[in-house]
């Protein structure tokens, strides 16, 4: 065993240095945070760990509630400020069960999107911006008082009021007391919160209280029906308007659409020769090749001018008008019925058809003889 590593010394040392960098890895990263946006425990440059960890070296206990159960077991007062990230998660239940668990600490949502909002009672949508450059916060709030936020896209929300406004509407809204809209969430990120003031807005937004429970929702907390609907996205002036169109629509059809009524007959644009209509019939048949059918219709025609010529009347019957053939044309009457009686027979071949033909048009031919 001894001689066994004195020769492979090499590639155990190799093996033994990196299970300690795997185990070295595995113990630094077993509390790393997730790669979610806006996740406080996210160091990555989308992640809000760094205002997560100033917060908490100036004195605020920062809890991270991860789905609504863990939110519905973390305390929360008047002194508590409750901030909520991946509101594109939330869905009806979870809104609901958000709502009566913080109705006495101050909710903040980081861009909620129109389906939030409404659920929150906030009817219009907000609007998609980009920023240029910093804005001035321009309210009559103290706390933000002097100062400018800048983000590379943000929401604007069309309420009264608010800070940072643009021209659709603010970037910091309070549509009542308690209820904070963040629009511009890229301010609590890694990478921007030193643009412009951004990091005294979030520290300010946030720090206002002793107590931060940071509330990241779950899919898993979703419910059946929880999803928004399409009827949640759209604005409450454009429903009456798409009922209008509908209205219009039917109204439209109902005037222009063709009246049901009696069938009427109009004449044919041209016309066509018989022996063209009977040439087009005889092909449709043979492409067709139902020989019996076409031995009927040719048998058909021929009793229909038989009992025409010998006046027998539109439909006689076929065994009076047999004999009546054998006695106008001379033959027996065993010829006359294989030719067009009811039991005649049924061609088996094409020949067989063209001879039934030839045979029906000599007939036809002695009884127009006078």
């Amino acid at each position: 065993m001894t001689g066994w590593l004195r020769r492979h010394r090499a590639t155990v040392v190799v093996l033994v240095g990196l299970v300690v960098a795997v185990a070295v890895v595995a113990l630094t990263n077993r509390n790393a945070g997730t790669s979610a946006r806006l996740d406080p425990d996210n160091p990555d440059p989308a992640g809000a760990q760094a205002v997560a960890r100033v917060l908490a070296d100036q004195g605020v206990d920062v809890t991270v509630a991860r789905g609504a159960d863990a939110l519905d077991a973390a305390e929360v007062d008047a002194g508590t400020t409750v901030v909520v990230t991946s509101t594109e998660l939330l869905g009806r239940s979870t809104i609901r069960r958000l709502r009566d668990h913080t109705a006495d600490a101050t909710l903040v949502l980081v861009e909620p999107g129109p389906g939030t909002t409404r659920a929150l009672g906030v009817k219009a949508p907000p609007y998609q911006v980009t920023m240029a450059e910093p804005r001035p916060a321009a309210c009559a709030d103290p706390t933000f008082g002097g100062l400018g936020l800048q983000v590379d896209t943000a929401l604007e929300y069309p309420v009264t009021g608010g800070c940072f406004r643009g021209s659709h509407g603010a970037l910091l809204a309070e549509p009542r007391p308690g209820l904070v809209l963040l629009g511009a969430g890229d301010a609590l990120s890694n990478d921007q919160v030193l643009r412009a003031d951004d990091a005294a807005v979030a520290l300010r937004l946030l720090g206002q209280h002793d107590r931060l429970v940071w509330y990241v929702p779950s899919l898993d907390d979703l419910v059946a029906g929880d999803g928004v609907s399409l009827a949640t996205l759209l604005p409450d002036w454009l429903r009456p308007a798409l009922w209008l169109v509908l209205l219009s629509t039917l109204g439209l059809l109902a005037w222009r659409s063709r009246r049901l009524g009696a069938l009427t007959t109009e004449p044919l644009p041209v016309v066509v020769k018989a022996v063209e209509t009977t040439r087009s019939r005889g092909r449709l048949y043979r492409k067709a090749g139902d020989r019996a059918h076409a031995a009927t219709a040719l048998r058909a025609a021929a009793r229909e001018r038989a009992s025409v010529r010998l006046r027998l009347g539109s439909q006689p019957d076929a065994s009076a008008l047999v004999r009546e053939l054998a006695r106008h044309t001379g033959r027996p009457v065993e010829d006359v019925e294989r030719l067009l009686g009811p039991s005649a027979p049924t061609p088996t071949s094409d020949q067989d058809l063209i001879a039934l033909a030839s045979q029906l048009a000599e007939l036809d031919r002695e009884v127009r003889r006078p």
